[in-house]
């Protein structure tokens, strides 16, 4: 890879902001651009009001997810909306551009403008990355909502991928009494050989009754009303699975239940490790590409 890039980091929340300075810091010349003030001065980083010189960058970073719908980039962080397609028309072939859980619309936005968008939430390396930082929130989440200790306490958590795994450990080595459900006979098979409890996912109506936290990382709605009405008024469900989620919000609400719905937690719960995850991916895929 070239020692040094010209580099734009355009929109997204803390992670994004973190990585920003982690590449300046690497020597790159690095502007921001839909991004808020920067906190820290970093030498060769700086802050864009405007698309300006952004035809001469290397390398394009979205933010994840790369829209926050109706056809706009996700800035959390700014006050104003970006509309996505001006930026795109801003951009040319030649330059490696890439975003996080890079849905069909943007593609679509991309391909019409010529332009090939890398998606580096696709990578298998940040996945695994993010997986450690979304258990940890979940712990935190847990500490933060329930009344009782996790020591003890039942715990259900619905996945065994990435994300599912890593926290069931987790709850598991604070004492918790773990169960898992999931879809796949061999994940079910790892599951039990890691000492949880195990039930397939097609059978969870009726047997919920007994659990103080439930958590959730299957981004399809596994909790619906007939497997809701079975949960304890008091059992907290943590819902970590991304857009659409996984849990019935309004069967919930109106069964009096708590949940909380957390996307996005590694830039909430721990922006600087999940910014030099995807700094590193990043790097990866530049690598592959010969830059």
């Amino acid at each position: 890879m070239k020692h040094e890039l010209n580099i734009w980091v355009v929109g997204g929340d803390l992670r994004q902001v973190k990585l920003a300075q982690l590449l300046a810091e690497d020597g790159h010349t690095v502007h921001t651009y839909a991004l808020g003030e920067l906190p820290d001065p970093v030498p060769g980083l700086s802050a864009q009001a405007a698309l300006c010189q952004i035809e001469k960058a290397d390398c394009v970073i979205l933010p994840l997810t790369v829209t926050a719908g109706k056809g706009l980039l996700n800035a959390p962080l700014e006050q104003t909306e970006h509309p996505l397609a001006p930026i795109l028309d801003r951009l040319s072939p030649q330059q490696f551009l890439c975003g996080g859980r890079v849905d069909h619309e943007v593609q679509a936005l991309a391909l019409e403008r010529g332009l090939t968008i890398h998606d580096y939430f696709a990578r298998e390396e940040l996945a695994v990355s993010n997986a450690v930082p979304t258990a940890e929130g979940a712990v935190q989440l847990a500490m933060e909502h329930l009344p009782i200790t996790i020591h003890g306490s039942k715990v259900l958590v619905i996945g065994f991928g990435r994300v599912g795994r890593l926290t069931a450990q987790r709850f598991q080595a604070l004492g918790a009494r773990v169960s898992v459900a999931a879809r796949k006979y061999d994940q079910l098979a790892w599951a039990q050989a890691m000492g949880f409890g195990g039930e397939h996912l097609g059978h969870l109506k009726g047997w919920l009754c007994g659990y103080d936290l439930i958590v959730n990382t299957v981004p399809a709605q596994v909790l619906g009303l007939e497997e809701l009405e079975d949960v304890k008024p008091d059992c907290l469900i943590l819902d970590l699975a991304s857009k659409p989620g996984g849990v019935d919000l309004t069967a919930a609400g109106e069964l009096g239940l708590t949940v909380v719905w957390a996307l996005a937690l590694p830039g909430k719960v721990a922006p600087v490790t999940a910014g030099a995850a995807i700094k590193d991916t990043i790097y990866n895929m530049l690598r592959e590409i010969g830059v």
